[in-house]
């Protein structure tokens, strides 16, 4: 059977993969994929939440709160290079007509009454970081981390190489405890290159004192599958031979990244 927390792409072009609030029964999070073909358009009101327009992949013209952006995306795979992403805030309409083949994530949470302005954000913009060492080397892409202005989103693109491993020694945001710990709801969306490949993420809470979990799904990622992550810890691995990409999208009562880290692999951290 299936877990809960995977979800695949729908056959075909258009609206493939609908993740809300309430289907994933959180409260912060949403995300959309589009995927499509040159000439077709998305178009959508923000409502009461803020967006995050990732160009995964393609190109495309974008349209927010009335103002023309231009084409926008030079890349053609998520493994080539940055992306361009679009800010848009609460009480806004966007739209985004494809150029080209386009993969485009929507990532949405709640907006807080801020008066931000729709914003692009350009390859240029976006600071690379180098995580880990040896097998636990991965690298990251920040698209809208703490540090730029948003009133809830955290938007974060890792790669990991063939045999390396991320989001590890495995941490959590699943509990309103700062500073020690900010409670962040997660999404990951997985791609593969080469496509055919596969690799493993796995969910899972403490151990109780009878040994059991709450959580503990340990699941196999296709190219294109999305991992809910509600709670607990949340580690990846990519296998021998196929590189790992995801886009994570973060959201919770308070913008920050605070992580608890599972005690008995704290040790990882000084090797």
């Amino acid at each position: 059977m299936m877990s809960k927390l995977l979800l695949k792409l729908k056959a075909g072009n258009g609206h493939v993969i609908d993740v809300t609030p309430a289907s994933a029964g959180w409260s912060h999070v949403g995300f959309d994929l589009y995927r499509l073909a040159p000439g077709e358009t998305v178009a959508a009101a923000t409502g009461g939440r803020e967006v995050c327009l990732v160009f995964v992949a393609g190109r495309g013209r974008v349209t927010a709160a009335g103002a023309e952006l231009g084409l926008l995306g030079e890349r053609m795979s998520p493994f080539s290079g940055r992306p361009y992403s679009v800010y848009v805030p609460q009480g806004c309409n966007w739209s985004v007509t494809a150029e080209s083949a386009l993969e485009l994530a929507v990532c949405s949470a709640p907006g807080r009454g801020g008066k931000l302005a729709v914003r692009v954000i350009a390859p240029e913009d976006v600071a690379l970081e180098t995580r880990g060492k040896g097998t636990n080397t991965r690298y990251v892409t920040n698209i809208l981390p703490e540090t730029e202005p948003a009133d809830s989103l955290l938007v974060v693109e890792v790669i990991t190489p063939g045999g390396h491993t991320s989001s590890y020694p495995p941490h959590k945001h699943d509990t309103d405890d700062l500073p020690r710990e900010s409670m962040l709801e997660e999404t990951y969306y997985h791609r593969l290159n080469p496509p055919q490949g596969f690799a493993f993420q796995r969910v899972y809470t403490d151990a109780g004192a009878d040994g059991s979990r709450d959580l503990d799904e340990t699941i196999c990622v296709e190219d294109g599958d999305v991992v809910l992550v509600p709670k607990g810890y949340h580690p990846c691995a990519a296998i021998h031979g196929y590189d790992l990409y995801y886009l994570n999208v973060m959201a919770g009562p308070k913008r920050t990244w605070k992580v608890h880290n599972a005690p008995e692999h704290a040790w990882l951290l000084s090797v």
